[in-house]
């Protein structure tokens, strides 16, 4: 039998893990495309008819169309637009004209930072939340700590939004309403999207760190003395991190996706905003950029979050080598 060498297999395993997200991206975008352009309306004459003029000169609406392909047949436009993909080229919007990648530029930074805060501060809160639960005796006060996640789950993002605007912004004006000046704006924001992820979390550790907790590996170290708080932090969460870990992708996406409703709901410039106004115009350049930008986040996180785990269990490196 021939062996391959630890170096080989990781090699291989991100390379198999790169082309999965290069097809992942490829059927995102194909699949935005062909949704957008079977809808019955077109965005030239969307954007045409929000003017002030009550007619529409037919040969402008033929010269636009014309300008952005869409007088081809579907599948000419398609192997266009794709064409230009490859070779890095985004379009340019049908609304305003600015270049695609430009806007991009501009709006992802800040909900980048927003899913970052929300994902720390719901990694934070979710974390602190399941591992005092696990390291309490059976009783009420677990019990509603256990069942904590399941509230915070079922609040709808918007409610919650909408209910911190009143409490902190408009009732006692401690954080702005909206915009993206200074750290105090992008707070609610963040904890509007922690809530729902923190519950996630909580969910998902308070399964796992039971888990830990049972296994006999605990049970000896016991025996040797080791304490509860060292076995907590030592043993038992890197452990428990694992299942976690595998869902950080999704946890992100997650947090992208939210951002559409939070970056509205709080007036913040950012690609939740971006991708609103281009599907409520169906600019299909933007919101084809937007969509492969949150597939590409996506598949990035996930290609890191499979670069991690031998860090926290060298056995699943030592797995791929038999």
């Amino acid at each position: 039998m021939v062996t391959r060498s630890p170096g080989s297999l990781r090699l291989s395993r991100i390379l198999r893990r790169v082309l999965q997200g290069v097809g992942v991206l490829w059927a995102t975008w194909s699949l935005t495309f062909f949704i957008l352009y079977i809808l019955p309306s077109d965005p030239v004459t969307i954007m045409l008819n929000q003017g002030e003029q009550s007619t529409v000169d037919p040969a402008q609406i033929a010269a636009l169309k014309a300008q952005y392909h869409l007088d081809l047949p579907i599948y000419q436009q398609y192997f266009l637009a794709l064409w230009d993909l490859l070779h890095l080229r985004l379009g340019h919007s049908i609304v305003s004209g600015d270049s695609v990648t430009s806007m991009l530029v501009q709006t992802l930074p800040a909900t980048l930072l927003l899913a970052l805060c929300a994902l720390l501060l719901a990694l934070l809160v979710g974390g602190s939340l399941a591992a005092t639960a696990s390291v309490l005796p059976p009783g009420r006060i677990k019990a509603a700590l256990l069942a904590l996640p399941s509230l915070g789950a079922a609040l709808p993002t918007f409610w919650l939004g909408l209910l911190l605007l009143q409490a902190f912004s408009f009732s006692r004006a401690w954080f702005p309403a909206m915009g993206n000046q200074g750290w105090q704006s992008l707070v609610l924001p963040a904890v509007t999207l922690a809530v729902p992820t923190a519950a996630t979390i909580a969910q998902v550790m308070n399964r796992s760190l039971a888990d830990v907790w049972r296994r006999p590996f605990i049970d000896a170290l016991r025996l040797k003395g080791a304490g509860t708080a060292q076995l907590l932090w030592r043993h038992v969460l890197p452990n428990a991190a694992i299942p976690l870990l595998t869902l950080t992708g999704m946890i992100f996406g997650h947090l992208l996706a939210g951002a559409v409703i939070t970056e509205t709901i709080f007036s913040r410039a950012g690609l939740g905003r971006l991708a609103e106004g281009a599907v409520s115009a169906q600019d299909i350049p933007v919101v084809q950029g937007v969509v492969l930008t949150a597939a590409l986040v996506f598949v990035v996180v996930n290609l890191v979050t499979d670069a991690l785990y031998p860090l926290l269990d060298p056995r699943i490196t030592s797995g791929e080598r038999t």
